[in-house]
């Protein structure tokens, strides 16, 4: 098999579990789920869906034991949707990568506080105010 193939099936994979757990499940433990992408080995077995998980700690493993919970049910739905040989068994991992980003976002605030963007957006006002060409004549 090609990693074309295996790339889309990973891609038609993502769109089956994130349609499964966003319009489906209806575990109520599942919450603040986002789907970011699926690892699908080359014999289509097993898959790694890596995912986000908005919150604190205690909602993150909650979430996780929810998944792993309605794990074959959500495998049963890729088996309708996809037409494969064999239905790969699901792996959730948990990708920390947008909540760092969040908390380096938070830490760049903090040392560039919004009123200094603030002060240079005014003074580039005023700055085009006093431009001559921007007057009509």
């Amino acid at each position: 098999m090609s990693t074309r193939r295996t790339a889309k099936v990973a891609q038609a994979i993502r769109q089956v579990v994130s349609s499964a757990i966003l319009f489906e499940l209806r575990d109520p433990r599942v919450k603040y789920v986002t789907v970011l992408h699926v690892e699908v080995p080359t014999d289509l077995r097993t898959a790694k869906v890596y995912i986000s998980i908005m919150g604190d700690e205690k909602t993150q493993r909650l979430t996780l034991k929810g998944l792993e919970a309605a794990r074959g049910w959500i495998q049963s739905r890729i088996a309708d949707e996809l037409q494969l040989r064999l239905t790969p068994v699901l792996t959730f991992v948990v990708d920390q990568g947008v909540k760092k980003s969040i908390e380096v976002s938070k830490l760049l605030r903090e040392l560039h506080p919004p009123e200094e963007f603030e002060d240079e957006e005014e003074d580039e006002d005023e700055n085009q105010d006093s431009d001559p060409s921007s007057e009509e004549e």
